[in-house]
């Protein structure tokens, strides 16, 4: 990973007045982390665009899905970094209308793309593919995948912030868009006990109920799905299987991840449907209770999270505070209409590459700050000082 960053500058005057704010929103109870693709970048895994690469340098696709991509990713040209998940969306989408034109048995049941026609039942299986492909990605650098920056995370996180004060340990929710599976590692190495919505072990099953039980320290919340959650035939709802166990007569195990923003039919079932009820409710607080929203990773490209939070923090009456950290050098796109919103900017504070935005305060900084890199803030929440 090389050397640490040096963070000096945002340990030293006018930016530790931030940090200082940071440990006491951390000091509460009602903790929230949502977790975006930045996250997994120290671990070796690759942001968007480098998977977005990957994918459509990846040799071995067949035909119709490399040709899928080629003009699905055509017709985005002039947009501003479109990457593998808006593609994915794009065919979900496509495959939607071609099985809706099939169910009513309309005479064209094809789609055009880059004006070649396409089945639903050619898109399904190019998905399939495209979903494989990404798992297989994530996974491949299995020898290059380091947990131990989610490792020190979870102990930050989950660790007494005062002295003789146990309220700081109630139960913390992840919300995490990634695929991958680093914060289950690293909550199960460090002793932290979490549901994910799957009952069982290495191998398990959907039951949500788990996600209400007592006792637990962290509920990680995976919007996207994960790359060892699968989908047998009939039955849509996870499964996690043993990489060892052949399930021959469920035929071939479909990886469950689902596209970021995509009007697919399926987003409304469970379990989708259930995980966003349930990350809806984690950035609800009750009458005389906080919640505490940190990002990190997340760039703001999804529009569904981003309503998400825009709802929870117009219908808090003030319970809900976001504490955003991105490498922008100012509050850009959704951070900047927050921040720009006289009734919720004193609720947002918005860690920069080149400052602080917090209501009228702004900091600016003439270096880059860096404290939006996730091990830079695992760091800063783990004490350093």
């Amino acid at each position: 990973m090389g050397s640490p960053d040096n963070l000096d500058t945002i340990l030293e005057a006018p930016f530790h007045e931030a940090l200082e704010a940071l440990d006491a929103l951390m000091a509460q109870n009602g903790k929230v982390f949502l977790l975006g693709a930045g996250c997994s970048k120290c671990a070796g895994l690759p942001l968007m665009e480098e998977l977005t690469a990957k994918v459509l340098g990846r040799d071995g696709l067949d035909v119709d899905t490399s040709d899928i991509l080629k003009g699905i990713q055509k017709s985005f040209a002039g947009a501003s970094g479109p990457n593998i998940e808006d593609y994915l969306s794009e065919i979900v989408d496509l495959l939607a209308i071609a099985e809706r034109r099939a169910e009513r048995g309309a005479t064209d049941k094809q789609v055009s793309i880059n004006g070649k026609k396409y089945s639903g039942q050619q898109l399904r299986e190019s998905a399939e593919k495209i979903k494989r492909t990404i798992s297989d990605i994530i996974e491949c650098d299995g020898d290059k995948i380091d947990v131990a920056v989610h490792r020190e995370f979870v102990k930050a996180v989950h660790r007494p912030m005062r002295p003789g004060k146990l309220d700081a340990l109630a139960c913390v929710d992840y919300l995490s868009l990634n695929y991958d599976t680093l914060l289950e590692d690293a909550l199960a190495l460090e002793r932290v006990s979490f549901s994910d919505g799957l009952e069982g072990g290495v191998t398990g099953w959907w039951n949500p109920v788990v996600f209400d039980r007592d006792g637990l320290s962290s509920r990680v919340f995976k919007l996207h799905g994960s790359i060892n959650w699968c989908e047998f035939k009939n039955d849509p709802l996870p499964r996690r299987v043993a990489g060892n166990v052949n399930v021959l007569d469920e035929g071939d195990k479909r990886i469950l991840i689902w596209p970021a923003s995509t009007k697919y039919r399926e987003t409304q079932r469970d379990p989708y449907a259930q995980l966003a009820e349930y990350g809806r409710k984690a950035l609800r607080a009750v009458p005389g209770s906080q919640k505490i929203l940190i990002t990190c990773g997340y760039r703001f490209g999804d529009s569904h999270i981003n309503l998400e939070i825009d709802r929870a923090l117009r219908e808090s009456a003030g319970r809900l505070t976001v504490v955003a950290f991105t490498s922008d050098n100012d509050p850009q796109g959704q951070l900047k209409k927050w921040h720009g919103d006289p009734s919720i900017t004193e609720q947002v504070l918005i860690f920069a590459n080149r400052g602080f935005f917090h209501g009228s305060n702004k900091t600016l900084s003439n270096d880059d700050l860096l404290w939006w890199k996730f091990e830079n803030l695992t760091r800063l929440l783990g004490g350093e000082r």
